[in-house]
């Protein structure tokens, strides 16, 4: 505890130590006027002195040694021990922004390692942590769509939701234009200059109420720019499937609607990417994060509080124990 409390410590004045130098100056004082002392008594005999040391004996130095460690700790308290608070404050300009995340029966798929979901949910969770100013919102679809956080700064709340996230939630199926047009909603009263829409999916639109291009045209009108997301292998994936005996992998077709992703990208401002393993995935968000940079200020400022006053103190009790020997236990009587 006491190494903790030193390890914070700096010192305002540190050229006060020089001042230690005088210490072995007043060790080599005292020694030599013990010398002298002792040498100017001449006696002819010492049989009549007693020659085991008595406790007074013992005790002789010790009223230097204190006076010796009340110098020491004076000039510790002169060099301005302080202890340093340093505060930082973090402000800016976040994104209003929400993940879009298809929760669909296919996204159990594993040609993601464990499967695209979980994939999905990691990379997710990893770019929340990286947007310390953003407000984000979480939204899942199959063939319908849900909220499951309005866009929050709450990052422990969120990433609890994320984690959450499981396939069959919804009813199975892939509504694009559900997903979007709930996401949009939920940014429509946002104040941001900046409002966007990470839509990632496995599939094709095939349900819900709303049609993509709709949800487009709605996003345009808003200002909110969307970013899709295609997730999916070439060729076919792996897929469980609940069988007669049980759970059964079998082998899909991986059909991504690219054209409509990357129309919905470009017409609204945003980019559509192509994630086809849990690498590129990861890559997909490190890129999106870059391309939609807030505006944070960082500024800090440093408090110091003074801590010279137990050093004072504790010169104080040397220099009283010192006082109390003399004049009490090491007394000397003419």
């Amino acid at each position: 505890m006491l190494y903790d409390w030193l390890r914070d410590i700096e010192f305002a004045q540190p050229y006060q130590f020089i001042l230690l130098g005088l210490a072995p100056m007043l060790v080599w004082a005292y020694i030599y006027g013990y010398q002298q002392r002792q040498a100017a008594i001449t006696v002819s005999t010492i049989a009549t002195f007693p020659t085991s040391p008595t406790w007074k004996t013992a005790l002789r130095h010790i009223p230097f040694a204190f006076r010796l460690l009340a110098f020491i700790f004076l000039v510790v308290a002169l060099a301005r021990p302080q202890r340093r608070n340093e505060e930082q404050k973090v402000t800016g300009e976040g994104v209003d922004l929400i993940l879009t995340i298809d929760v669909s029966g296919s996204m159990l798929a594993q040609d993601f390692s464990p499967n695209r979901l979980e994939a999905a949910k990691e990379v997710a969770a990893n770019f929340v942590d990286s947007r310390p100013t953003d407000r984000i919102g979480l939204v899942i679809f199959s063939g319908e769509s849900f909220t499951l956080s309005p866009v929050t700064t709450d990052k422990s709340v969120l990433k609890t939701q994320i984690y959450n996230i499981r396939s069959g939630l919804l009813e199975d199926g892939t509504a694009i234009g559900s997903g979007l047009a709930t996401s949009i909603d939920r940014l429509r009263n946002s104040k941001s200059k900046s409002k966007v829409v990470i839509l990632l999916t496995d599939g094709e639109n095939n349900g819900g109420l709303i049609d993509p291009n709709t949800a487009k045209e709605i996003a345009k009108t808003l200002g909110v720019k969307v970013y899709t997301i295609g997730v999916g292998t070439e060729g076919f994936a792996p897929v469980p499937l609940q069988g007669s005996g049980g759970i059964v992998m079998q082998r899909e077709k991986v059909n991504i609607d690219e054209k409509l992703l990357k129309q919905i990208a470009d017409e609204t401002g945003g980019r559509y990417f192509r994630a086809k393993d849990n690498e590129g995935l990861k890559n997909i968000y490190n890129e999106i994060d870059k391309l939609e940079k807030s505006r944070i200020e960082t500024s800090s400022i440093n408090r110091y509080s003074e801590k010279f006053l137990p050093f004072v103190i504790a010169a104080a009790i040397f220099l009283l124990l010192e006082t109390l020997l003399r004049l009490t236990l090491l007394k000397k009587f003419p």
